[in-house]
């Protein structure tokens, strides 16, 4: 039984999974073999994110997707068993999640099913429903950084209104190419833990400073021997921030230092 209530060995058996792993390019064999071992109960939260439910039901960006009369299409890279992927659809947003097991795959397009069928409050703000239908929802097999996975969406994809980035940390640096540059909703959701140094091991992995370095500096979000974000001269990110909030419940561990940031592609010239 999934519960919020990880505990510290938890987090030390993530961890200490993880120093095998450390490379972009393994992470996920090692998140792979984590779901073929049945420890997905490691990190699961058993619920999709409240303070991402909070930040649709009661910020006025969140409150004007759900009011969009055209159908938004989303990303969940690194989505888990799909508990985000089934709130944003029961909300009326299309819905893509994404992940590298095909055990990790089954087990959430099974969860969205039974969640679409029958939804529990979790999806909703308190007291609320969508008065949208349920849109679709599917989650595929893929790596994030190969991209082979794109032609999964079909001929005519031309990019997501909404990606949503919770855990996959490294995938804000890809992510101008996956926006749907014609769409005025269109914006990348980060949610983040703000006290974790940049150095520090995970997962969770430190992330303090490091979307702002990818995404509005043009950093690559990697750290010099001093422990200092590296900030190309010149450059500027690909997005710029349009919300910085923090939602008055997340999940339990969380300690109350999660942030909701808001970001969409910068204007050309």
């Amino acid at each position: 039984m999934t519960t919020e209530k990880h505990s510290l060995q938890s987090r030390t058996q993530l961890v200490t999974h993880f120093d095998d792993y450390r490379s972009r390019d393994k992470q996920g064999a090692g998140w792979s073999s984590l779901w073929d071992s049945d420890k997905s109960d490691l990190w699961d939260r058993g619920r999709p994110s409240p303070a991402l439910v909070g930040f649709l039901c009661t910020q006025p960006l969140g409150v004007e997707l759900g009011m969009s009369t055209r159908q938004l299409k989303a990303l969940v890279p690194g989505c888990g068993r799909g508990h985000d992927v089934a709130m944003l659809a029961l909300n009326g947003i299309e819905v893509w999640g994404l992940e590298v097991s095909q055990k990790a795959v089954d087990t959430a397009n099974a969860n969205i099913k039974s969640q679409l069928a029958n939804p529990s409050d979790n999806n909703f703000g308190e007291g609320q429903r969508s008065s949208k239908p349920a849109a679709a929802a599917k989650v595929i097999l893929g790596d994030f950084f190969q991209r082979d996975w794109e032609s999964e969406i079909g001929n005519e994809f031309e990019g997501f209104d909404l990606i949503y980035d919770y855990t996959a940390s490294r995938a804000v640096s890809y992510h101008s190419d996956n926006i749907n540059k014609t769409s005025s909703s269109a914006h990348c959701y980060r949610q983040c833990d703000t006290t974790g140094h940049s150095g520090s091991p995970g997962p969770p992995w430190g992330l303090n400073g490091v979307h702002w370095n990818i995404l509005a500096e043009g950093g690559t979000g990697n750290i010099d021997s001093a422990g200092t974000l590296r900030k190309p001269d010149g450059e500027v990110g690909a997005f710029e921030r349009v919300v910085y909030w923090k939602p008055p419940v997340s999940f339990e561990q969380s300690r109350g230092e999660d942030m909701i940031s808001v970001w969409k592609l910068r204007k050309g010239p």
